[in-house]
C-alpha cells in the first residue's frame, strides 16, 4: 500500500486516520452548517468547527455535486474561487487544504492561490486533471465517476466502480474514493451497501482510500433516520470503515468523526508491514482476486489463498463419511465431541463438496459450507 504524502501529512496505513472537514461556498449545498458565503465567516467556521475540532484537511466546495443542480462551468467556479482563497488566507489553524472541483483549470487556479491538494469528483473525466496534480506534485483524491464531467460519481455496480478508479489513470499521489452516495438516479441502497460491504476488495489498487459516507442515505435507510438523527449511524460506519481500510473520511461531524475513526483504527486487525514484505488485508475470495488479477496472476488461485473453518453438527455416520473423504486432501477435519470442524484452502473445501457422499445430513452440511466458500 503506497503512503501519499499531502503537502507534509502522510496518508496510509502506517500513519492514523485523516480527518477531512467540509466547507462549502456554494448557496446550493444541501448541508446548511458547512456552507458560508463570506470569508470572514467561513474563515471563523474552519478554525473553530474543522480545524477545532481535529480535521486533519479542509475540503472546499464550490457547487454542490446534488444531480438536481445545474453544474456550474470552469468559468463560474473560477468566479467563486475568490471566496475560497480569502478564506484560506483568512484561517489561523493548521491543516491541508483540498479544493474540490471537476476541472483542471479550477484545480490549477486554487493551487497557484495557496491550496495544497485537489479532490476530484469527476474522477479525471477531465483528462488534464491528473496531469496538473502531478505537475504540481500534489495529492488528489479521485472519485469513481464516468468520463462525463456532468455527472460525478454516477456508477452503480461495485465492479464498474473498481474499473472507473483507473479511468484516466492514476498519479503516484491519487487517494481513491469509491463514491457513495445517491449520484445517479439508478444507484440504489443496495448498490452503496454492497460496496461498503466490499470496501477491502479496493485495497487491491494500492493507493489509499478515501470514504464520504457521513449522513449518507444507504446508512440512514437501515435505521429508519433522518439526516439531522442520522449522526449515530455514521458513526458506527466510520468505525468500520477504518477498520476495512479507510485512510481519510470526509465528513461534517469533525469532533464525532474524528474519535469513531480513532476506535476503528484502534481494533482494527494488526497485518505485518515490512521493508521486504506486506501482509495483505484479505478475507473473502473476491478480495484476494482483485489482487491476484491486478499483479497479472491467476485469478483461480484466489480459491487456494482463502481458508475457512466450518463447525458442522452432523451424526456419527455422516462424521465417517467425512472423515474418509477428507483424507489426503487439505482439509483439516477435528471432532470436538459435540460438532465436527471441517477447515482449508476453499479450493479444497469446494472440491469436496462436490465428490464427499454420504447421508442426507452430511449433503445439507456441505451445501452450506459451499455456500460460506463464497
Amino acid at each position: 500500500m503506497r503512503t501519499v504524502d499531502a503537502a507534509g501529512l502522510p496518508i496510509g496505513d502506517d500513519h492514523p486516520p485523516r480527518i477531512m472537514g467540509v466547507l462549502n461556498v456554494s448557496r446550493e449545498s444541501p448541508y446548511d452548517p458547512s456552507v458560508y458565503d463570506d470569508s470572514g465567516e467561513a474563515a471563523e467556521y474552519v478554525d473553530t468547527e474543522l480545524i477545532g475540532e481535529g480535521a486533519d484537511i479542509v475540503d472546499v466546495g464550490l457547487e454542490s455535486a446534488n444531480k438536481k443542480f445545474e453544474v456550474l462551468s470552469a468559468e463560474q467556479e473560477l468566479d467563486r474561487l475568490e471566496t475560497a482563497l480569502e478564506t484560506i488566507d483568512s484561517v489561523s489553524g493548521d491543516a491541508v487544504y483540498s479544493i474540490e472541483t471537476r476541472y483542471h483549470e479550477v484545480a490549477e487556479a486554487a493551487l497557484d492561490g495557496g491550496f495544497d491538494m485537489v479532490n476530484d469528483i469527476c474522477g479525471f473525466a477531465d483528462p488534464k486533471m491528473p496531469d496538473i496534480c502531478a505537475e504540481y506534485d500534489v495529492a488528489v483524491g479521485k472519485m469513481a465517476s464516468p468520463p462525463d464531467l456532468e455527472r460525478p460519481g454516477a456508477v452503480e455496480a461495485v465492479d464498474d466502480i473498481y474499473d472507473a478508479l483507473f479511468q484516466n489513470g492514476l498519479t503516484d499521489k491519487t487517494i481513491v474514493d469509491p463514491a457513495f452516495g445517491g449520484w445517479s438516479e439508478d444507484k440504489t441502497l443496495d448498490d452503496d451497501r454492497e460496496t461498503f460491504h466490499r470496501l477491502r476488495e479496493f485495497r487491491a489498487i494500492g493507493q489509499p482510500i478515501l470514504v464520504s459516507i457521513n449522513r449518507k442515505n444507504f446508512l440512514r435507510d437501515l435505521a429508519d433516520r433522518t439526516t439531522e438523527e442520522a449522526l449515530p449511524v455514521s458513526l458506527a460506519a466510520t468505525s468500520m470503515a477504518v477498520e476495512r481500510g479507510a485512510h481519510v473520511v470526509r465528513t461534517h461531524d469533525v469532533a464525532e468523526t474524528r474519535d469513531a475513526a480513532i476506535i476503528g483504527d484502534e481494533f482494527s486487525r494488526d497485518r505485518v508491514r515490512a521493508d521486504t514484505v506486506e501482509e495483505l488485508d484479505v478475507t473473502t475470495v473476491r478480495e484476494a482476486t482483485r489482487h491476484l488479477t491486478d499483479s497479472d496472476g491467476d485469478p483461480s488461485a484466489a480459491d487456494a489463498t482463502v481458508s475457512r473453518l466450518f463447525a458442522l453438527d452432523i451424526p456419527a455416520s455422516a462424521r465417517e463419511s467425512l472423515v474418509a473423504g477428507t483424507r489426503e486432501t487439505d482439509a483439516v477435519v477435528a471432532d470436538t465431541g459435540q460438532k465436527v470442524l471441517l477447515g482449508g484452502p476453499v479450493s479444497t473445501l469446494l472440491e469436496l463438496t462436490d465428490r464427499i457422499r454420504g447421508p442426507p445430513a452430511l449433503a445439507d452440511a456441505l451445501d452450506g459450507v459451499r455456500e460460506g466458500c463464497r
